[in-house]
Formats: C-alpha cells, sequence, structure tokens
C-alpha cells in the first residue's frame, strides 16, 4: 500500500490525460501484486458478462431525483440544482479508491471549466471520507453519501462484491462497511450523467472497469451542449 501511495502521489500531479493516469495506477498495481491484478481482472470480466450497469438509465431518459446530504451535512436535491442550470452527477467508489481519487482531481481541474455546469459526486461513504477526498481533490463541489447505496441501487448501479473480493480488499486494509457505515460490501458502479434543465439525460458513461473513466474533455464538451 505504502509503494501503490507513492505512484499515486507521483501520478497525481502529471499534466496527462486521466486515462494515462489511471492506467499508470492499474500497471502499478499489477507489478506489485501480479495475483492481486488477476483477482481484479477476473472480477471486472463477470461484471462485464454480467452486464452490470446497462439498465442504468439511459441517454434521452428522466433521471430520477435525490435528497442526500453533502459533505457539510445539508440535503442536496437534483430539482433544486437543476432550477440553476445543467447538472453533472459523478458516482464514485470512495476515498480509498485511487482511481477514484484521480478522478476526483480530474472533476476538479474541470468544474470552472464548465460553470454554468454543476458537478455533484456521490458515493457510501458517511461524511467523514467525503470531506478527505473533497479536501484532496480541492473541489469547490458537493460530495454527496448515499446512504447504503440506496439511490445507486435504484439506478441499477449497485454492484455485491463477493467473499474472494472483498476479503483481498479488506486484506490491503481497506474496510468498505466501515467507511460506509454498514455492514454489507456493496459500490456503485463509477459512472457519469449529464442531466439537462428539462431533467432528462444527455450524455452517460457507465464501465463496470472502474479502471476506465469518462475522459475530461469529452465529460467538457458534453456538460457544454447540456447548455444549449
Amino acid at each position: 500500500m505504502t509503494s501503490l501511495e507513492q505512484a499515486f502521489q507521483e501520478v497525481s500531479v502529471r499534466n496527462a490525460p486521466l486515462s494515462e493516469r489511471l492506467g499508470y495506477i492499474a500497471e502499478k498495481v499489477r507489478a506489485l501484486s501480479p495475483s492481486y491484478g488477476a483477482a481484479v481482472d477476473a472480477f471486472v470480466d463477470r461484471l462485464e458478462q454480467a452486464g452490470a450497469g446497462d439498465e442504468a438509465p439511459q441517454v434521452g431518459e428522466a433521471m430520477p431525483g435525490f435528497v442526500l446530504p453533502d459533505d457539510q451535512g445539508h440535503l442536496v436535491s437534483l430539482e433544486q440544482l437543476l432550477e440553476k442550470a445543467p447538472v453533472v452527477v459523478a458516482f464514485h467508489r470512495g476515498h480509498w479508491c485511487p482511481y477514484c481519487r484521480l478522478n476526483a482531481m480530474g472533476l476538479a481541474e474541470v468544474e470552472t471549466d464548465i460553470k454554468p455546469v454543476q458537478i455533484v459526486a456521490i458515493s457510501a461513504e458517511t461524511q467523514t471520507y467525503t470531506k478527505a477526498i473533497k479536501a484532496e481533490a480541492k473541489a469547490g463541489f458537493p460530495f454527496l453519501t448515499d446512504f447504503g447505496n440506496g439511490y445507486a441501487l435504484s439506478l441499477n448501479l449497485a454492484i455485491w462484491v463477493d467473499d474472494a473480493m472483498a476479503s483481498l480488499i479488506k486484506g490491503s486494509g481497506i474496510d468498505i462497511p466501515q467507511y460506509q457505515g454498514s455492514e454489507g460490501w456493496i459500490l456503485p458502479i463509477p459512472s457519469v450523467f449529464v442531466i439537462g434543465q428539462d431533467g432528462l439525460i444527455k450524455a452517460r458513461h457507465v464501465d463496470p472497469d472502474y479502471r476506465r473513466r469518462l475522459e475530461l474533455d469529452e465529460l467538457c464538451k458534453a456538460a457544454l451542449a447540456a447548455l444549449t
């Protein structure tokens, strides 16, 4: 974990596409623990074969609403956000995931570029941990807590982490149930939805391979297009 954190700190300051930064972490994981890397590949393959995320809301459909607490404990609703401007909703796994940390930093990098479009990040983590990832990313947008992954479940975006993978994750010192204030090993599929003020989804990126995320320039294009 120490070596992986060193790799994260190194790549987090690189001026490179998000995909390149994420790929560097994936390569480091494989180099540090080939068995863990192989287990992740197998886990992701099972998710892809099962079509995980395929049933999530599609482009052109209405985005189901939410009312969730932010990192300051204030309730945030999608309906109220859309009264102001389009919204980018980004689901992430948590503060412990180096890919999510890099993605959060990337979102913070483009936050000003896409204004007045708003960004909200969602995970099942409690406020202690949403504050941590927000501070590290130097983000101005809110990080919301989806208790029990209830909202993600309603969108067909939640996955159960099997016992074998849960054991590997916990063996590396990561306790997802503790971070989420629950007992289950459930995670959201990292995804992005760009929602117009009419409440309809203008763009989406859903990928069960958490090592891949929407490239930042593509996000910017989709967000700015939602203004027209």
